[in-house]
């Protein structure tokens, strides 16, 4: 039989490296505006010398020292880096809390929820993606706001409230569309087309993995096509349409090889071998199977 709670892992594995690579961008981007308002701002003290807003820059260069501190810890991915990560971004949040930057709270929190989830702690990583929703919206940042709806869905979704996870996603993807985010736009495509698939609502599923299909192939991002692939090859599989999921793994399969993803490699020569099997194919099935 074909490993289709693996391949649901796999999914879920692409989408948390997107959700990594989004919290990373958003980071990222706002850290290379902060230099260059810092440098405003000390040309600004050196002809004020005010005593107030030296304290605040000092307040906010050291929160910056340990927010991108947390950032080298989060990318190393190991647990206890996440944790140590964790530990540098709460002491940054109550920084950027003395000075009111709301936009560094809001990045912080969404930080610290993602640790959480990561870690399977998914209460507390709402809790952290709660608080930093309203500050999204507060400062209007739409591209933040949706990529925390995105994970509030994926916490639900994994404490198996799929309704409610639909209700975030369903949030999340106007955002994505408005700010023109088409790799966040098919993360959350392909995250809706996951719920469906749960449900039974297979024709459901597959017009959501169709739109997001495209979408990666246009952002030329190849882990996120391949396993938008194999999750079309499953719903055909569970449709009993086995020639048409075939299709759909074998164009995963080297796709999983060109971004040398060996789990998602594993899975789809997996569910291959799972088609021959149930097709009678017997020597073609040990074939595949004996290749994952």
């Amino acid at each position: 039989m074909e490993r289709s709670v693996k391949s649901q892992g796999l999914c879920w594995c692409w989408l948390a490296k997107v959700t990594r690579h989004s919290l990373i961008f958003l980071l990222s981007a706002v850290l290379l505006s902060e230099s260059v308002g810092a440098t405003q701002r000390n040309q600004r003290l050196q002809i004020a010398q005010q005593p107030e807003n030296t304290k605040q820059d000092a307040t906010r260069a050291a929160a910056d020292k340990l927010t991108q501190e947390g950032l080298k810890l989060y990318q190393q991915g190991t647990a206890e880096s996440l944790r140590q990560a964790r530990e540098k971004w709460l002491e940054a949040l109550k920084l950027w809390q003395q000075i009111d930057d709301k936009t560094w709270q809001a990045v912080t929190l969404l930080g610290i929820g993602r640790v959480y989830s990561s870690l399977g702690e998914k209460q507390e990583a709402l809790k952290y993606y709660n608080q930093a929703l309203p500050l999204y919206r507060a400062v209007e940042d739409r591209r933040g706001e949706a990529t925390t709806l995105n994970n509030i869905g994926l916490v639900y979704y994994s404490l198996g409230e799929k309704q409610e996870a639909l209700k975030y996603y369903n949030q999340a993807l106007p955002l994505r569309r408005a700010v023109e985010d088409r790799r966040g736009e098919a993360t959350t495509l392909n995250n809706i087309g996951g719920v469906y698939d749960s449900l039974g609502e297979k024709q459901e599923a597959l017009k959501y993995y169709n739109q997001a299909l495209p979408l990666t192939r246009a952002v030329g991002d190849r882990e996120g096509e391949a396993a938008t692939l194999n999750n079309i090859g499953l719903v055909y599989s569970s449709l009993g349409e086995k020639q048409e999921a075939l299709k759909y793994y074998n164009q995963a399969l080297p796709l999983f090889r060109v971004v040398e993803d060996r789990e998602g490699e594993a899975t789809t020569l997996n569910n291959i071998g799972g088609v021959y099997d149930s097709l009678g194919e017997k020597q073609e099935a040990l074939k595949y199977y004996n290749q994952a």
